[in-house]
């Protein structure tokens, strides 16, 4: 980690909440489900599919869960009605999960349930490696009711490789990703080198058990390999997709579908951003350097 990127995660916390939000606006779409169905229907436009995310997590009271519930409902409403080729994510620990498991699960089904009433598709998202086997537990139990749900692995885990054995045994459908939460060395490889290794074990492991799978990296290298391998599986454009957050490496994104991939742009939005940020800040202090670097590039 950047010792000097550690320094500027207080700096910007100090910083005009306009001033953060000059970065903040590139990777995320706005305050309103509005401004993400602008941002969703503009991707459109350019051939890439996109999963909403209303912002916000770790929640600890139930009311607010409920609200957070909510917001996802409204977001699968306005999916439906303006006819967007776009899926929704969410954080359990929004929906009250470390408040009460079977809450959770409430909102979660809820959720799941308006989702197959429009006809859209739910991914939970992967949070941090305290609530990974209680994530992992909830989507087992929906996926049991729902076909339309999948869920985040994370390939930094030392775990993954076994949650990934397990999860498509039950036809799992799954976004694979680095991970982003700073974790203790007993829970996760700290090497770029390994990281990467266990990235493609567990994607080949995933494809060649014939799970759907959502690539999503920003890497040329895995985005590299991973195209060999689905050549290699023999694999139709239909059977897998690549992921990109929003603002991250559009020209990586464009090359990939002009090369026939399909690409799903994830897409947060919602009050919460400033929160978002500076969580995000903490957790990765790199990010931290990239943020100043951004702001004072615009002078």
């Amino acid at each position: 980690m950047n010792m000097l990127n550690s320094v500027l995660v207080p700096v910007i916390q100090a910083l005009p909440r306009n001033v953060v939000k000059i970065f903040a606006d590139k990777y995320i779409a706005g305050d309103s489900i509005n401004d993400a169905v602008n941002t969703v229907r503009n991707l459109n436009a350019k051939g890439l599919m996109a999963t909403v995310d209303v912002l916000g997590e770790s929640i600890s009271d139930k009311n607010e869960a409920v609200i957070s519930k909510d917001e996802n409902i409204e977001a699968l409403d306005a999916i439906s009605k303006n006819d967007l080729d776009c899926n929704l994510s969410i954080k359990l620990t929004m929906l009250g999960l470390v408040i009460d498991p079977e809450f959770c699960m409430s909102l979660v089904t809820e959720i799941l349930e308006k989702a197959k009433s429009v006809n859209r598709f739910v991914r939970i998202d992967m949070e941090d490696s305290s609530v990974t086997e209680s994530t992992i537990r909830i989507f087992e139990r929906v996926k049991k009711n729902f076909d339309n749900v999948g869920i985040v692995i994370q390939a930094y885990l030392r775990r993954s490789e076994s949650d990934i054995i397990r999860l498509s045994d039950i036809g799992a459908n799954f976004r694979i990703c680095k991970g982003i939460y700073i974790e203790p060395e007993k829970a996760a490889f700290k090497d770029p080198d390994e990281i990467r290794y266990n990235f493609m074990k567990i994607l080949r492991t995933a494809l060649e058990k014939k799970s759907y799978c959502g690539i999503a990296t920003h890497d040329e290298y895995l985005i590299k390999e991973s195209v060999k391998l689905v050549k290699e599986l023999k694999l139709g454009n239909d059977e897998y997709e690549f992921q990109m957050l929003l603002g991250v490496r559009e020209n990586l994104r464009e090359e990939a579908v002009a090369k026939g991939h399909r690409m799903r742009i994830y897409v947060p939005f919602g009050k919460r951003w400033y929160e978002y940020s500076i969580r995000r800040f903490k957790e990765n202090p790199n990010i931290a350097g990239q943020v100043m670097k951004s702001i004072f590039s615009r002078g």
